[in-house]
């Protein structure tokens, strides 16, 4: 019975894969265009609902960040480009007024006057990592001894050294606190490669 799991196991990656390209592909028209447009600060939602009544399609990279809120730890969603949201458009009606009159929006990002498209594998890439709603997925490419930064919990904004990473995919850093090296058991999703 174990043996049938495993076995499963790697064509069910597949069909994932293929599923989350075949979303992307849905996505991405010939016809249109990625670009970049400003919000105004803190109208991310309001920005993205008002281009979506219009017919324009967004996308919004989200990432889960944890801050500290009075004497606890709130974990939010915050745009991963604050102030910045992406939007496809029909390159042939190029509607660039009513973008920049979109409640919401402050202006689309031009370069000596004229709105220039993002490249497609940017684009691409992004939604890529991204799962269905626009959140951040976290990679999945840690090995033992690189740096990483806790993104939630009360040690969010740490920098801590992957120690262990056991068969069940629990991972075990090595952390400076308070002048010990201190030894933690920290999920996957709460660590993020430091560049």
């Amino acid at each position: 019975m174990p043996l049938e799991v495993h076995s499963t196991l790697p064509m069910l990656i597949i069909l994932l894969t293929l599923f989350k390209i075949e979303r992307f592909r849905q996505r991405v028209t010939l016809m249109n265009h990625w670009y970049l447009i400003q919000f105004k600060p803190n109208s991310h939602r309001l920005a993205e609902r008002n281009l979506l009544r219009q017919g324009f399609e967004t996308f919004l990279p989200m990432q889960e960040v944890t801050r500290r809120k009075a004497s606890r730890f709130v974990n939010d969603l915050r745009p991963l480009f604050p102030g910045y949201m992406f939007v496809s458009v029909n390159s042939e009606n190029a509607p660039w007024r009513t973008i920049n009159s979109t409640i919401g929006v402050s202006r689309l990002v031009s370069f000596e006057g004229q709105p220039k498209p993002l490249p497609l594998q940017l684009i691409s890439g992004l939604m890529l990592r991204c799962d269905s709603v626009g959140r951040l997925l976290s990679p999945k490419t840690l090995n033992e001894g690189d740096s990483v930064e806790l993104l939630s919990g009360p040690f969010a904004n740490f920098i801590a050294t992957v120690d262990t990473i056991d068969p069940e995919q629990r991972i075990w850093v090595l952390m400076d606190f308070m002048g010990q090296r201190t030894r933690m058991r920290v999920a996957a999703d709460q660590l993020q490669p430091t560049k």
